[in-house]
């Protein structure tokens, strides 16, 4: 471990093991653990700290001990044709059906050329670069999306309807790293508000309104308004019309439809996780889609195009000022370069988290440096 200010980095290893531990403790199945914290892990390795370990104890572990999600996981195929079928996760672990459901329709794809796969009744299932990379991993392309608890506010309304709904695409490369398009339809999102939050900082203008819509900035107080409904997320292109709000708020309703209506599933308020003032499962529900790249064209030609359309992208002509261009997956990239021999970076907050859930679980083999 590497100490850094108040920040401890710990091997990924290390953190896998402990993740796993955590997870088995509170009643996952031990291969079903391990598929948990090999998705945590890998938002981490990503740099994708909004998805990691920080989401370990309050997305995951704080619901499974208030019942509202199940340790164990019911796989139910309701419906299935060649190329598609419909799946009920039953309030079971989001990431052990989500990975289930991208191998299902990554081997559909393998015999008709595309698989499709929808998903209800299901639980947060974690960063879904995961489920993209699946894909790419095959040589297929891959797309995913996931409704969740309303923050977001349609354009030119206050009220928190939709989730911050990511529509994500995976395309395989010649490069070192493929194409991984993993971005919410909101502005922000509330994972990277809580990654402010532990840092202590305010957010940016622009992400958060208030019931007057007007611009809030106040961290620790928008965590807990979000929950209430008394603020919500701004769509992705910002507030209003003038920076086109609207495609934000059209692509977040697309995905709130893929993620209910198609199977049959819950949307918008029925997503709360309240009712009459108690906690329930949030019923979550997922689509994934995977294409078999060589039913159209040979997979070295199409990376071969798709790491030229991205070459040509960074190599073209840049903004004064600026020393690079980007494409979708390079940071991330980056960051797995940067953090392979480091590890995951541990604010003071999530330390105490992995105290407290260390504690009570009894996994008293875990020393921790930072203590």
């Amino acid at each position: 471990m590497i100490k850094d200010n108040s920040v401890v980095w710990i091997k990924f290893a290390e953190m896998e093991r402990f993740m796993t531990d955590v997870f088995k403790a509170v009643g996952v199945p031990a291969n079903e653990a391990k598929i948990c914290a090999d998705v945590l892990i890998t938002a981490d390795k990503r740099g994708i700290d909004s998805h990691g370990i920080g989401r370990l104890k309050t997305i995951y572990y704080d619901r499974i001990k208030d019942g509202v999600q199940f340790a164990k996981t019911k796989f139910e195929i309701v419906r299935e044709a060649p190329a598609t079928a419909v799946i009920d996760a039953h309030h079971g672990m989001g990431m052990v059906v989500a990975r289930r459901s991208m191998k299902m329709a990554i081997e559909k794809a393998a015999k008709y050329g595309i698989g499709m796969v929808t998903v209800r009744n299901s639980t947060h299932y974690g960063a879904c670069c995961y489920y993209a990379l699946m894909a790419i991993e095959a040589g297929m392309i891959g797309i995913t999306g996931t409704n969740a608890r309303p923050s977001i506010a349609p354009t030119f309304g206050v009220e928190n309807m939709l989730g911050t709904n990511p529509l994500v695409f995976g395309m395989p490369t010649d490069e070192d790293f493929p194409f991984v398009l993993d971005c919410a339809t909101s502005v922000s999102q509330r994972g990277k508000i809580e990654v402010y939050d532990r840092a202590g900082k305010t957010i940016p203008p622009g992400w958060v309104i208030d019931e007057n819509g007007r611009i809030r900035t106040d961290t620790p107080r928008i965590l807990k308004d979000l929950v209430k409904g008394s603020c919500a997320l701004v769509p992705l292109g910002g507030i209003g019309e003038e920076t086109a709000g609207y495609k934000g708020y059209g692509y977040a309703t697309v995905v709130e439809m893929l993620s209910a209506a198609l199977q049959g599933g819950s949307y918008l308020k029925m997503l709360l996780g309240f009712e009459n003032g108690k906690k329930v499962p949030y019923r979550l529900g997922h689509f994934f889609m995977a294409i078999d790249v060589k039913a159209f064209i040979d997979p070295d030609e199409f990376k071969k195009i798709t790491g030229n359309i991205c070459r040509e992208l960074r190599g073209s002509k840049k903004m004064p000022g600026a020393e690079r261009i980007y494409t979708a997956g390079e940071k991330e990239h980056l960051a797995w370069l940067e953090r392979k021999d480091r590890g995951v970076p541990v604010p003071k907050t999530l330390q105490t988290e992995m105290i407290v859930m260390r504690n009570e679980l009894g996994l008293n083999r875990y020393k921790f440096a930072f203590e």
